[in-house]
């Protein structure tokens, strides 16, 4: 493929855009443009490298690297389980580290040990389906919720949460615990398919470039 095409990146708002670009820099990559905290630019350029940046929302971002609109992507493995795209993980880059868990009041494990109907609220409806029809085989129903999901159990909309859990503090305020851990999570590099082939080269020295700076 030509050196003269632009790879391009889709990054998830916020921290992980920021904990990704520190760790662009440590290969080399640095796009100072990112840095203007009151630009108003929506896509970034790195002209010696052949790099463009551009920040969406954390669940956009598999979406633009299924579609070929980013060649590569970061985002959380949360969102990638939940979007469930066809898009190649390639890497996972470590930082971001947290759990998806079961949450609810203690009395709550019971219900999840019998094989009880039970309401489950979760901004994340896909990964809760997954978790309790194909690996726990008990029928629930899913209440999808998009602000704070601990509310759920606390005005009985719903009996446990399915939710990203970093420390615990929150569950704990609000007379929660978890009760079960579904799976661990942290920042993941995906990669378009098409891309991959095309510019396997580029792509495969960035990764292996990565991994350097990740085992250091």
């Amino acid at each position: 493929m030509s050196e003269d095409r632009y790879l391009t990146f889709a990054l998830g708002k916020g921290r992980l855009a920021n904990k990704t670009l520190e760790l662009f820099e440590k290969i080399g990559i640095t796009c100072e443009e990112m840095k203007d905290k009151n630009t108003r630019k929506l896509i970034f350029v790195d002209e010696k490298n052949k790099l463009k940046f551009f920040l969406s929302k954390g669940p956009d971002v598999p979406t633009y690297v299924e579609y070929g609109a980013a060649d590569i992507g970061v985002v959380g493995k949360d969102t990638l389980l939940e979007e469930n795209r066809r898009v190649y993980e390639v890497l996972d880059l470590g930082y971001g580290k947290c759990k998806m868990c079961v949450c609810g009041p203690k009395e709550a494990k019971e219900l999840l040990q019998h094989h009880e109907m039970i309401r489950v609220a979760s901004k994340y409806p896909n990964i809760a389906k997954d978790y309790f029809y194909n690996k726990k085989h008990q029928t629930v129903d899913i209440i999808k919720l998009n602000g704070s999901v601990e509310l759920g159990p606390i005005v009985k909309l719903s009996d446990v949460i399915v939710d990203i859990v970093e420390t615990g503090g929150t569950l704990k305020e609000n007379g929660l615990e978890v009760l079960e851990e579904i799976c661990p999570l942290s920042a993941r590099m995906i990669v378009n398919q098409v891309s991959m082939q095309m510019e396997a080269d580029r792509i495969k020295k960035l990764i292996q470039d990565l991994k350097g700076v990740l085992a250091e």
